[in-house]
């Protein structure tokens, strides 16, 4: 019998739950781009993954703990397993309630508020909670995360029997902070950053923000109910705490993650490894060219040279001079990306190698010209066009196969507390920058990494931020762009429009002139934040 047919024939049974066919790869539906998530193993008709029913993951701690940048490092790792995840920060209710320009009354943040105040703080409050049941009952959502102080321990146990009474799983997640330089360094680089000080003086923003810290301490009680499920995280990730967290398998996978994690900062840099000897196949391990070896010495000044003149301004910047921080190489194990690195080696840099980054497998088509692919393949190139996120070619890897084999790398990652410079072929890139920026899966084929650019990735509490790094003086000829993985393009329709990566998917062609001068650093502007949030985060 027709597979296609039998797919047809259970999707439409009354009681299939999990839609699959073997259309595009054998567990994937035609995709709505919107809704699949990067690395999603399955769709429910339910939209609820892992046998997992509803969770609301309850923030708690004190502000300048870290709180935001764990909310939205979470929400990005769960929505690229495909897990319907939202935040709810309790600081944009406040906001909207009170209006643009408007201000919340003195004593707001007090624990001793007046009666005013705390008719408002139950106002807010109430439209936050409506909206997280709204989300999870109307709107088919799994994971809520609820960013708040959440400071007593009766307030706890009353928001754990509320969301108990709507059917909803409760996990509360302490950041528990008592290191002075970790608080020190959230609240001048992170906190200020806040719409709440939006044109402040730096030095004052952080004043108002240590002085609102001091008066939620005399009611803070640190997680102790032995009740509850919960996780304390302690000093940004040296030190783990649990408490009954063991009510489904998704719980487990939201915990081994947290391990994983940590606030500190650290910054990622991406680039290409150097041209090869002869042509760049994928069975071919050939060592780099003469070009090539030229290309590692040129990447490896510019980057060195560009992390010295951001710890310089840096240091300026703070009034006291900052130590760099140390620089793992990431590369696979390819010799052109192992010869790549060779440089920063021989300077002492540590160069690990990852088997899991090697580079997309293109199949029985590699070699083929694009004209031969659609004479061979005319119904593999249909289903390429129609989805060429999800869609794999003969005995080949689809973008989507690169990602699940990719998920160890994200983690480890998430943990390394060094800058890294990952040294990888084009496609590992491309769903390893997907990952950080959170792209849209069909956004992901036509992301472009021209060679003669680091791209720099800055992790932050609200949205992680790029730049690219010029890389003066390489022959224009092997600057551009890789071609396809397979000689086939794709589609116009999903890369008109990539916000979250302006700039880089769409690469102007250099001229010679550009590639002899030297340009300086670019920002990359990142609109993914609307893919986590509906707002900005704030500090609460």
């Amino acid at each position: 019998m027709d597979t296609l047919l039998t797919a047809e024939i259970a999707a439409n049974a009354p009681r299939y739950r999990r839609k699959s066919s073997t259309f595009i790869d054998g567990i994937h539906d035609v995709t709505d781009q919107d809704n699949m998530a990067p690395a999603q193993l399955y769709s429910t008709m339910s939209g609820r993954l892992f046998h997992s029913g509803r969770i609301a993951i309850v923030m708690v701690g004190l502000p300048a703990r870290g709180k935001t940048h764990i909310c939205v490092s979470m929400a990005r790792y769960l929505q690229w397993l495909g897990v319907k995840t939202r935040i709810f920060h309790l600081g944009d209710y406040r906001r909207a309630t009170v209006g643009e320009g408007g201000h919340v009354p003195q004593d707001y943040f007090y624990p001793n508020a007046s009666p005013a105040s705390t008719m408002l703080r139950q106002k807010i409050l109430k439209k936050c909670r409506e909206d997280i049941y709204a989300w999870l009952n109307h709107e088919n959502g799994q994971v809520a995360i609820y960013d708040a102080v959440n400071p007593t321990a009766a307030g706890r146990r009353a928001l754990a029997k509320e969301f108990a009474k709507h059917d909803v799983q409760t996990l509360f997640l302490e950041s528990y902070v008592d290191d002075e330089e970790i608080l020190k360094e959230n609240a001048r680089n992170v906190k200020i950053h806040s719409p709440d000080f939006d044109g402040m003086d730096p030095d004052e923003a952080a004043e108002r923000y240590l002085k609102r810290i001091e008066t939620k301490i005399p009611i803070f009680e640190t997680m102790q109910e032995e009740e509850l499920n919960y996780v304390k995280m302690i000093n940004a990730g040296r030190a783990f705490f649990y408490n009954n967290v063991s009510f489904n398998y998704l719980s487990h996978r939201i915990v081994f993650y947290l391990t994983n994690l940590h606030i500190k900062a650290r910054t990622t840099f991406f680039v290409r490894a150097g041209p090869a000897e002869g042509e760049e196949f994928y069975k071919s391990d050939a060592p780099l060219s003469e070009e090539g070896r030229s290309y590692a010495q040129k990447m490896t000044e510019t980057l060195l040279r560009h992390r010295e003149q951001e710890r310089k301004a840096n240091s300026e910047q703070a009034g006291h001079e900052i130590r760099l921080r140390p620089l793992t190489v990431w590369t696979c194990t390819r010799l052109r990306t192992i010869q790549t690195a060779d440089p920063l080696k021989e300077q002492g840099y540590n160069v690990r190698q990852r088997s899991q980054m090697s580079q997309i497998n293109p199949g029985l088509c590699e070699k083929l010209s694009e004209h031969a692919i659609r004479r061979l393949y005319p119904e593999e190139v249909e289903k390429h066009e129609l989805d060429p996120y999800h869609h794999r070619y003969p005995r080949a890897e689809s973008y989507h196969d690169l990602a699940v084999r990719l998920e160890p790398i994200i983690l480890e990652l998430e943990r390394e507390q060094n800058d890294v410079l990952i040294i990888a072929h084009e496609s590992v890139l491309r769903v390893l920058y997907s990952y950080l920026m959170h792209c849209r899966p069909m956004e992901i084929p036509k992301l472009k990494f021209p060679r003669d650019e680091i791209i720099e990735i800055i992790p932050a509490a609200y949205q992680n931020e790029a730049k690219r790094i010029h890389i003066p003086g390489l022959d224009p000829q092997f600057t551009p762009g890789s071609p396809e993985d397979i000689r086939i393009p794709v589609p116009s329709i999903y890369s008109s429009n990539l916000p979250p990566i302006d700039g880089i998917s769409s690469p102007v062609e250099p001229s010679s002139m550009d590639n002899v001068l030297t340009r300086p650093p670019e920002k990359v502007v990142n609109n993914a934040k609307e893919m986590v949030a509906d707002k900005v985060a704030d500090l609460d």
